[in-house]
């Protein structure tokens, strides 16, 4: 006869069950480089708290992730190459991370744990490729690649700002790193709270451009630089500002990072929480004054594009705190680390593009020597759809990495042991290192290949989400990403690639401007003044009719210069559809695609 468990020892069997698991966060701050750290030996910065973190952690020196925000992204949340999950670029219709791929937060789901996100999402604003739909219990995030983006709330400045809370725009006090980071330890301690093991992700906004900061980090950060002039190569007068903000920017981070610690300590949680830091590309900033001794900065393949600090601390974790690690590793090692490190259920482990981290963070040398590969697609350029194919995924697009080799776009080798700033092409010299890396090139390209070019669709219709709103960010392959763009008008047009869920009548409205700015469609604005700078103007767009093209309908209607949306109503069957709109002149002649289009299917 089989002895029951009571009903006391069965709950308190599931606490320590829980109670065993560590609490995983990562903080990912946003175009800060290898160099943008004081523990790195930069010559301005004061980072006191990551140098805290630095010095506890297992530090990654060879660590790799793209050189472009949303293919780290991606990459990091499936442990799968940005080539494989679709989400390549920063904008263009390639940030939307396929569906079939499961992401960090779902594994974490599967395993017990509640999941939270705060903070830069950047990989898909519509359904179903949101945070909320790809396993977060919890988010409060902002659309595309930056505050102030075409998706984001209008006229967003970072300080104030409203975001997207659980599905729903909500507008939060404070500057933007301050909200994250307050808004994720309130949530941990919520869970702690209830002994809920938990996983954080807090993608900061900062330090990406605007430049928007509170003056007082400015103010820090305007003296040190000023201080360390002599000491720095040559920065022109006009990019000291920018510089100084950017520094101060990254002091705010460090400062949360600081309250992230004090928090820990407070709830009793940091010797059993995983903190996991790093960032998502090559310093914006960092060539024009410290670089850390490389070459390259975001949007490059030189080691300065896409080396990026890694730091691991768990203090219940067995990891041999304070060590360096000089293997090649790469962002999607995350994943199937984090798997291992918290006991995750994942029977498609080894299908991972990443490996496991653990024997390094446990000191085991024993590592193989691998090869990797860096590729994501470029900004495109052009009015329409990239004619001159800068943005398509290419095979010759990628550096290939190993041991201290580098070998970029398939044409140029450089050997970062005698070569660190990368300045000697020796291809010809070391022919069959060459050769071997090309053909482990020539090897990942084929295991995917057949797949890269295929967009990830936007689904209309559906009950997570209706009415949609779409925003010239989806267009392939166009680059339509800041709200600057659309004051001043960029004269651009492009396609979105959409599916309809539910064959049906839908109302689809078109706009210049998102709702909340309440302006016509030709309107003009001026400069507009926020917290910390200036928006620029807007231009008047003279506009006389709309067009609407999506699967069998074609059609028009006049638009009256105090219309701010032009409405059309169109049937529209189940499946897989292309979507293209202009604004035309008294002429007919096209002048802009709509930036906006509200897609609404009617009962």
């Amino acid at each position: 006869m089989k002895k029951l468990i009571s009903l006391p020892l069965l709950l308190l069997m599931v606490v320590s069950l829980h109670a065993s698991k560590p609490n995983v966060v990562i903080v990912m701050t946003d175009d800060q480089g290898y160099g943008d750290l004081e523990c790195h030996g930069n010559p301005v910065l004061k980072t006191p708290h990551l140098n805290r973190l630095h010095n506890e952690s297992v530090r990654f020196k060879a660590f790799h992730v793209a050189p472009m925000c949303t293919p780290t992204r991606g990459q990091l949340m499936t442990g799968m190459d940005a080539f494989r999950n679709g989400a390549m670029n920063v904008s263009s219709g390639r940030t939307l991370l396929k569906t079939k791929y499961r992401t960090m937060p779902q594994y974490f789901r599967e395993g017990g744990y509640v999941t939270g996100v705060f903070g830069k999402w950047h990989l898909g604003d519509n359904y179903p490729f949101r945070p909320e739909d790809r396993g977060f219990d919890e988010s409060i995030w902002f659309p595309s690649s930056h505050i102030n983006s075409t998706p984001d709330f209008w006229d967003n400045d970072y300080f104030d700002d409203t975001y997207v809370h659980n599905g729903k725009r909500e507008k939060f006090d404070g500057y933007t790193t301050d909200v994250f980071f307050r808004e994720a330890m309130d949530w941990m301690g919520k869970q702690a709270a209830q002994e809920k093991p938990f996983f954080c992700y807090i993608p900061t906004a900062a330090a990406h451009w605007p430049h928007f900061v509170p003056q007082r980090f400015r103010d820090a950060a305007t003296k040190r630089l000023k201080a360390a002039l002599p000491n720095l190569k040559k920065i022109p007068a006009g990019k000291q500002e920018a510089l100084a903000s950017f520094l101060a920017m990254i002091e705010n981070i460090d400062e949360n990072v600081g309250h992230l610690e004090d928090f820990l300590r407070d709830k009793k949680l940091r010797d059993n929480t995983i903190v996991i830091f790093l960032t998502d590309n090559g310093s914006t900033m960092g060539p024009d004054y410290y670089n850390a001794g490389m070459k390259g900065k975001k949007v490059t393949l030189w080691e300065g594009g896409h080396r990026v600090p890694l730091f691991v601390r768990w203090p219940n974790g067995e990891l041999t705190h304070g060590h360096d690690v000089e293997k090649l590793t790469q962002v999607q090692d995350l994943l199937p680390t984090l798997i291992d490190l918290c006991g995750l259920p994942a029977l498609e482990k080894n299908g991972l593009d990443g490996k496991s981290l653990v024997p390094l963070l446990k000191g085991k040398e024993e590592y193989p020597d691998r090869m990797l590969v860096v590729n994501y697609s470029r900004m495109p350029r052009g009015q329409a759809a990239d004619v001159d194919g800068r943005s398509i995924p290419r095979r010759e697009g990628a550096a290939v990495l190993w041991k201290h080799w580098r070998l970029l776009e398939d044409n140029a080798l450089y050997d970062l042991r005698n070569d660190p700033m990368q300045n000697q092409n020796v291809i010809q010299k070391h022919s069959l290192v060459a050769k071997k890396m090309s053909t482990h090139l020539d090897r990942w390209w084929d295991s995917l290949r057949d797949e890269v070019n295929v967009p990830a669709r936007v689904i209309i219709g559906s009950e997570h989400e209706n009415p949609s709103l779409l925003t010239a960010c989806e267009w392939l392959d166009v680059f339509i990403d800041q709200q600057r763009q659309v004051r001043r008008v960029d004269h651009k047009n492009g396609t979105w690639h959409l599916s309809v869920v539910k064959a049906g009548r839908y109302r689809i409205e078109l706009s210049r401007y998102p709702r909340e700015a309440g302006l016509p469609i030709g309107a003009s604005l001026p400069v507009t003044k926020v917290t910390d700078g200036e928006f620029v103007a807007g231009k008047e767009l003279n506009v006389a009719s709309a067009r609407l093209k999506i699967g069998g309908s074609d059609v028009r209607r006049a638009v009256g210069t105090e219309d701010s949306t032009v409405s059309f109503q169109v049937t529209l069957n189940k499946g897989d559809v292309e979507m293209m709109t202009w604004f035309l002149d008294k002429d007919d002649k096209p002048v802009v695609g709509a930036y906006y289009a509200y897609v609404n299917r009617l009962e």
